[in-house]
């Protein structure tokens, strides 16, 4: 259990500390805002080369979020249907991804980050109240009969995969950075009180919120579970049996909001290219065709490999961590020059080792966890 409270607080340390270059970074330029996680790439590597590091990266992270999401909201449907209705016909989990994908289409059409403030507020309410849920009933009930905190008893290679695996979702965890600029965006910036300002203060309550809602669930789960804990722990819990379906429509109304704000930052991309290469005429109908696609590929990749730990552990050492722990220290390096061998210069190589490191190991152990789950599963059942 310690090295994994370790990891946890040293991934939200230096995942704070790239989050504060990423937030001074946005007006480090007098007299111009860089809205964009791309642009501010290009800024620090140039016009093309800035494009090509940081935009594949920033959409392989926003479409795996949705992509899990959209396997959360139907996992976390199917146990809420489970618990009210206990005695009906089971529905398979494809239908429930189906039935929360089709809230998307609707809201997908909202047109920018500051119609879906609504939404997000609910998301961020929802995402503490269950997660509070998630580790009191645990902690009120005790630690399961017969409780086992020993290793699992299996093969060398699964145990080491399985740490690169859990070191992804634990990247996973800490996504901000991707939509950090564009939010940061909406906020009035002046020379006498700048955005940065306001946006880290909201950055140190965000990630007060994300410690209290993580870390108790991580350490009173294992507490209440021990080895046999699951990826999702409201999926474990049964009683009481209307707070637990409560829970999980929390968790419903949490990622609808979640995923339209990792969508938003990918329509913008989409309609833009549409528009300025292609020379379509925006509007209503590019927006309702291009969105809908979207919202229809997220869905089928989930349907077809609805593998939540796997999907977490991949999408977190592949995309996440480039754009999380090593991508911003670069660009520090790079726009901001820092003695060499000064503290800040130190801080961030050391970052960049410890991300590069994390990306290749939770890398492997996604892709093999999904393969592995893969190999027995029989595609859209």
């Amino acid at each position: 259990m310690g090295p994994g409270v370790l990891m946890l607080l040293l991934s939200w340390v230096i995942t704070l500390y790239t989050l504060w270059q990423m937030v001074e970074m946005h007006e480090m330029v007098p007299g111009k805002r860089f809205d964009r996680y791309h642009e501010l790439g290009q800024y620090a590597f140039g016009e093309k080369l800035g494009l090509w590091i940081v935009v594949p990266q920033q959409l392989v992270v926003e479409i795996g979020v949705c992509i899990v999401y959209m396997v959360t909201g139907g996992e976390s449907l199917m146990k809420f249907h489970d618990l009210v209705c206990s005695g009906c016909h089971k529905i398979r989990l494809s239908f429930w991804i189906l039935i929360f994908s089709s809230i998307h289409f609707v809201l997908a059409q909202l047109p920018n980050f500051n119609s879906i403030w609504g939404v997000s507020l609910a998301a961020a309410v929802m995402s503490l109240s269950y997660s509070t849920i998630a580790w009191s009933v645990p902690a009120a009930r005790g630690p399961n009969d017969g409780v086992s905190y020993d290793y699992l008893h299996t093969t060398t290679a699964n145990s080491v995969f399985g740490i690169f695996n859990a070191l992804g979702q634990i990247a996973f965890a800490y996504a901000g950075h991707n939509v950090v600029l564009e939010i940061q965006a909406t906020i009035p910036s002046t020379p006498e009180k700048p955005s940065k300002v306001a946006m880290w203060r909201g950055v140190i309550v965000a990630y007060l919120v994300v410690a209290i809602c993580y870390f108790p669930v991580a350490l009173v789960g294992y507490w209440a579970f021990g080895n046999a804990v699951t990826d999702n722990i409201l999926l474990d819990l049964d009683h009481p049996r209307w707070l637990i379906a409560i829970a999980n429509l929390m968790v419903v109304v949490h990622v609808i909001g979640s995923y339209q704000i990792y969508a938003m930052p990918v329509f913008d991309m989409l309609e833009t290219v549409l528009v300025k290469k292609l020379y379509l005429p925006p509007g209503i109908t590019l927006r309702l065709i291009t969105r809908s696609v979207y919202v229809a590929l997220t869905c089928f990749v989930a349907i077809a490999l609805p593998f939540f730990s796997a999907l977490l552990g991949f999408f977190g050492g592949f995309a996440f961590a480039p754009t999380t722990y090593f991508l911003p220290c670069i660009m520090w390096l790079v726009i901001q020059k820092p003695r060499r061998f000064s503290m800040s210069w130190i801080i961030n190589w050391v970052c960049i080792f410890l991300g590069v490191l994390l990306m290749l190991v939770s890398s492997m152990g996604g892709l093999r966890s999904l393969i592995v789950s893969s190999s027995d599963h029989h595609f859209f059942s």
